[in-house]
């Protein structure tokens, strides 16, 4: 194999190039790169700073942007009438948004190094099957791929793959959604993004009623197998986790009324937790030699270290805040939209209303308390970390950049000048922020 064509496949595969899915790798969050630490892209105060480039992108969308290589992918969903309604905030307000109108349901991909929109592809077009939330969207879920095609799952509207040049391989019709708060008829949406496993697909389809999992093959969609969750799962918009250990591969599903795990290869349940809370939205994280899970909204708000090699049920007795299943837990955490970030033996976990708390990652000692906003704020888009800092947006499009470490070190607060509620990606020293109207490159 020549020299060069060496270099370009190591460098496909290094995690400072790839973001390929939710978070990236595992959901962790974290890339071996050095973004910048301060940037202006608000032209309400002052011109653009480390603005590498900025693309408007039609329609509304909570998906991340994932990247592989040259390309940066997104989803979102267009309206073919009219602006979609967005209301964020911190409310309590659960109806289901006006936004039952006809919709064009599209994946995009852009050049990375420029931000120009090399193609775009109308997956699906018609009225929506469910309605969402009005804090959410109809295109929640992020994309995925493996370097060969990229996956949309568009809940109650579809599966599809595309090459990377945009041909439709495949795509898959999984029925509506039902996603909304158990015993209410209202519907949320659907908003966890699909997971990739070597040639398997991993769905977690979570609904008041015949909640399932289901592993299809990334080739060609057709099922390999299907757990049924009704009866563990009643709700979620949570992510699903592959957990690769010595002796077992599981894939993690947060929910409630239980966190479940289930073999890979067979769809087989391996050990369930009882859920503290009852709207599981955070991605379980594996690290340290620990699958972190945090849920909120009802009588608890814990976060949990589980064992990966347990079996069984790991419920906790009245008292307990450990077990041989469960490392540590923290019944009052309080991480209700944000995946939690573990990087160098601590866990750094946020509120929506921007309380972060970080913790030792093996002990659960609590390091420090700091509320990254000192007015009422809301914070939806999990935190991410490179080059030795951890970034962390509000809804507003305001970045917080802390030091890592276990104590408070704000190092800048920089602007996007628009809404964000998505999860940012992390490319070759870069930042690529998902905002209500654009996607944004920070980089130097």
């Amino acid at each position: 194999m020549p020299a060069l064509m060496v270099l370009v496949l190591a460098a496909l595969l290094d995690d400072s190039v790839n973001w390929p899915s939710f978070r990236g790798a595992g959901a962790s969050g974290v890339a071996t790169a050095a973004p910048p630490t301060t940037w202006n892209a608000d032209p309400k105060v002052g011109p653009d700073r480390n603005i590498r480039w900025k693309t408007a992108i039609p329609g509304l969308s909570h998906a991340s942007p994932v990247v592989w290589g040259d390309r940066v992918f997104v989803a979102t969903a267009i309206r073919t009438e009219g602006e979609a309604p967005l209301k964020v905030g911190l409310y309590g307000s659960g109806d289901s948004a006006s936004d039952d109108t006809e919709q064009r349901w599209v994946v995009l991909a852009l050049d990375k190094k420029t931000g120009a929109i090399v193609w775009e592809k109308t997956a699906h077009q018609g009225t929506p099957r469910a309605r969402r939330h009005p804090k959410a969207t109809h295109a929640n879920t992020t994309l995925v791929t493996d370097g060969k095609r990229v996956i949309a799952f568009f809940g109650s509207e579809g599966l599809y793959a595309y090459t990377f040049q945009g041909e439709l391989l495949w795509k898959k019709d999984l029925g509506t959604l039902d996603s909304g708060p158990h015993g209410t008829d209202l519907q949320w949406g659907h908003a966890s993004s699909p997971v990739i496993w070597e040639d398997r697909l991993l769905l977690q389809c979570d609904q008041k009623k015949g909640s399932f999992l289901a592993c299809l093959s990334v080739q060609d969609g057709k099922e390999i197998w299907r757990a049924d969750r009704e009866g563990a799962c009643l709700q979620s918009w949570a992510t699903p986790t592959v957990v690769q250990t010595a002796g077992r591969l599981q894939v993690v599903c947060n929910g409630f009324p239980f966190i479940v795990s289930y073999e890979v290869s067979t769809g087989k349940e391996l050990w369930r937790l009882p859920a503290g809370g009852d709207i599981p939205v955070p991605a379980p994280v594996f690290s340290q030699g620990l699958i972190y899970v945090a849920n909120a909204h009802g009588n608890l708000a814990p976060l949990y270290a589980i064992r990966p090699e347990s079996s069984g049920d790991l419920s906790l007795k009245q008292g307990e805040s450990s077990n041989a299943g469960v490392a540590w837990s923290e019944p009052k955490n309080g991480a209700y939209m944000q995946t939690p970030l573990v990087w160098d033996d601590l866990v750094y976990s946020c509120s929506d209303r921007g309380v972060l708390k970080v913790y030792g990652a093996k002990t659960g000692r609590l390091e420090y308390t700091q509320r990254l906003e000192s007015r009422p704020i809301g914070f939806t888009s999990s935190p991410v970390a490179a080059g030795g800092r951890i970034y962390f947006a509000s809804e507003e499009g305001e970045v917080h950049v802390l030091k890592a470490g276990p104590r408070y070190e704000l190092l800048a607060t920089n602007k996007l000048g628009d809404l964000t509620l998505s999860s940012p990606a992390i490319s070759e020293n870069a930042l690529y922020f998902r905002t209500r109207h654009h996607v944004i490159a920070v980089g130097e």
